[in-house]
């Protein structure tokens, strides 16, 4: 592809745009950015946080489809685009260098590399933090679910269960409520659990058990069967939903001085800006509601507002 004139004076770096993290949010920068013809680096550090899960629900034309085949479909998508490359590398750095920035890579060999960028855009994901309950991990995505709007569907009209500490319980407890007239509640801390609460709880036919939940019994492919608590006392159920407590899954916006919110998230702007000048983020990493779609439509936004930055600085006034 032929070079592109530059504003005089800009540094020439070694690509416009790196994004780091390949899932829904930075395949659909990606595809955009090359739209505009962009140089575009796509950093792929791993599998996404929806890998567990039998599929995407909720995605326009691609429900119902395998999380690793979505992706599978985007990249081969952003082939027909010469100027993003795809690469399987772990940024282990990311430097401020003025008005670019420079990431240290490291690929799957452990050989370390450089890259200059003009723009870097934050597509990490988060990390879920499962309570320690054994079962818990080897049913996570299947038979433990986080967003009735993603699984609610598969378990409608079937007996279910919320387990999580009484300040958050109540409020997932009735939105599940809403695809199935059988949820029992297990609190982490039922002392916690308001009368108001429980009165809430209880005019939605919503049963509380207090007593300790000590494990998880399910299939080994990943379906839950029962519910088994401290007395020994076990309670069938086809899924258990959790509102799982979360982390970056990359210290690279700490590291980089971002700021965050109070629950950890990215703060962007309506941009997608950080507060590092130049620094985007999209996807789960940031504020909100958090579903393939919506992340893929967020690394849309941010690369219609890097690409608008850019074209600002290639054309000064």
């Amino acid at each position: 592809m032929p070079a592109r004139p530059h504003a005089p004076g800009r540094v020439v770096t070694d690509i416009d745009v790196a994004i780091i993290g390949a899932g829904s949010a930075g395949l659909s920068a990606a595809l955009v950015l090359g739209r505009c013809l962009r140089r575009v680096l796509v950093l792929d550090g791993g599998a996404p946080r929806n890998a567990p899960s039998p599929a995407v629900q909720g995605f326009l034309t691609r429900d119902g489809t395998r999380p690793a085949q979505l992706l599978e479909l985007g990249r081969a998508e952003l082939a027909a685009y010469e100027s993003v490359e795809i690469k399987q590398a772990r940024v282990t750095a990311v430097r401020v260098c003025g008005k670019h920035f420079e990431l240290t890579l490291e690929g799957p060999t452990g050989r370390q590399s450089t890259r200059t960028a003009r723009k870097v855009l934050l597509a990490t994901g988060v990390e879920d933090e499962l309570p320690p309950i054994k079962g818990m991990r080897d049913l996570w995505g299947r038979g433990v679910l986080h967003c009735p709007y993603c699984h609610g569907w598969e378990v409608r009209d079937q007996p279910v269960a919320v387990y999580g500490r009484a300040k958050l319980v109540t409020g997932l407890a009735l939105l599940v409520s809403r695809w199935s007239p059988d949820v029992v509640v297990c609190v982490e801390d039922p002392a916690n659990l308001t009368a108001h609460a429980r009165r809430r709880l209880r005019r939605q036919r919503i049963t509380v058990r207090e007593e300790p939940l000590v494990r998880l019994e399910g299939t080994a492919g990943g379906e839950l069967r029962h519910l088994v608590f401290e007395t020994g006392a076990k309670l069938a159920r086809a899924a258990l939903f959790i509102h799982a407590h979360q982390h970056q899954r990359s210290p690279l916006a700490e590291q980089l001085g971002c700021r965050l919110t109070g629950k950890g998230a990215i703060w962007v702007s309506k941009e997608q800006q950080t507060t590092v000048k130049g620094l985007y983020a999209a996807g789960d990493n940031t504020p909100g509601t958090q579903q393939a779609i919506l992340a893929a439509a967020e690394g849309s936004k941010a690369a219609i507002s890097i690409n608008e930055t850019l074209t600002r600085e290639e054309c000064p006034k």
